[in-house]
């Protein structure tokens, strides 16, 4: 007889969104869980793949760090963004598997047992359990509320000898909170005399509202020698389930996430590789996204003002958060279920993306779907 399996991860379930997802399908209820559109990629994409599925030479690996036309590709896309020098698509660009590959690289590369790695919560439910997976502490330092911004004095404090990783996510899953300039030169004024990293999450780049725009890490200096970046054509391109994304890393940095990569999944799809590349030089199909996502989100609000929901400022990324206490005092795990059993709408509690559970009254909407799909949600949650 076998031992018992002694688990690494023994408070860990199955992720909220999968959980959500499966009773969505079984009450037939509108999925505004989950963080996926209900819409195509562009049209032009998805020929592109089919073409470079059916071309010779197509269907085998492809180079370990991705192929080097993406890699130039997303080089040039970097630079024009963000007004930097176009990192190195030899040495500084990793096309991976997601940017949840992308993530758990970098923390399986650069975290040891003890080290400390700070997490601004709430925050995605990937974080917590990748970092224990390689032996690390995360240490949890609340966001603001209502708006969900950084309290850098917070920050500073929980910053020790023993912190290797400082983990931002701008734009921010849940809150859709979004970074400034002022916020990464404070960051980066506290780690400048230290050696500690910082990965950031920037997978919702393209997706900032209300004229602002998306400030990157690679764009303070001190952070920029010291961060992965991380973004996620998934998201761009409406194609969550291609799963590809890549990482941005200075050459040292870089060769130590390579490391890892090489033997976690090796080489990314090739055809989906030279899909990509054929369309990244179309700048108009990822800058557009900010005006498209806010027509979006603008419309949702609108559709949700005859409802008692009371919704939170959404400033990025495609979620919209909602307090409920004019509709029910339950906990948000229990009127999130309720809401998709009798409303049909499924949503995800917020509590989710907190380590230890805490109940803040909110939940989540992903408003990434059709406008039907948006109204046809709203309706059923008008009737509540």
């Amino acid at each position: 007889m076998l031992p018992p399996i002694v688990s690494k991860l023994p408070d860990v379930g199955t992720s909220i969104f999968s959980v959500m997802s499966q009773l969505a399908a079984e009450c037939g209820a509108i999925n505004l869980a989950q963080g996926f559109p209900d819409y195509d990629p562009p049209q032009v994409l998805s020929e592109a793949l089919a073409r470079h599925a059916t071309t010779p030479g197509h269907q085998q690996y492809a180079p370990m760090p991705g192929l080097l036309r993406l890699r130039e590709q997303i080089s040039l896309k970097t630079a024009l963004l963000y007004g930097i020098t176009p990192p190195d698509p030899a040495t500084e660009i990793t096309v991976t598997s997601g940017a949840t590959e992308a993530l758990y690289a970098v923390l399986a590369a650069v975290v040891r047992p003890g080290d400390e790695v700070l997490v601004l919560e709430p925050a995605y439910d990937l974080y917590g359990p990748a970092i224990r997976l390689q032996g690390g502490v995360p240490v949890y330092v609340p966001l603001r509320l209502p708006d969900f911004r950084p309290d850098w004095d917070l920050v500073a404090a929980a910053l020790t000898p023993r912190t290797r990783l400082v983990l931002l996510n701008s734009p921010h899953n849940p809150s859709g909170a979004v970074l400034t300039a002022l916020d990464l030169r404070t960051l980066a004024a506290l780690l400048e005399n230290t050696a500690t990293l910082v990965l950031s999450d920037e997978v919702y780049e393209h997706m900032v509202f209300d004229g602002q725009p998306h400030r990157s890490a690679l764009q303070e200096p001190v952070l920029a020698e010291r961060s992965f970046v991380l973004s996620s054509f998934g998201k761009t391109y409406h194609a969550t389930g291609w799963k590809v994304g890549y990482c941005i890393a200075p050459p040292l940095l870089t060769a130590e996430v390579r490391r890892v990569h090489q033997f976690l999944t090796f080489a990314v799809s090739t055809p989906t590789q030279h899909a990509l590349a054929d369309v990244l030089p179309d700048t108009g199909l990822y800058t557009a996204l900010p005006a498209f996502y806010q027509r979006k989100r603008d419309l949702f609000v609108e559709l949700l003002r005859p409802t008692r929901f009371e919704l939170l400022p959404a400033p990025g990324a495609y979620f919209q958060l909602a307090r409920y206490h004019q509709i029910s005092q339950e906990d948000d795990v229990t009127f999130a279920r309720r809401l998709t059993r009798e409303a049909g709408v499924a949503v995800v509690p917020v509590s989710a993306f907190y380590h230890d559970g805490r109940d803040q009254g909110l939940i989540r909407f992903c408003f990434a779907k059709q406008e039907e799909t948006l109204a046809a949600a709203a309706a059923r949650l008008a009737a509540l």
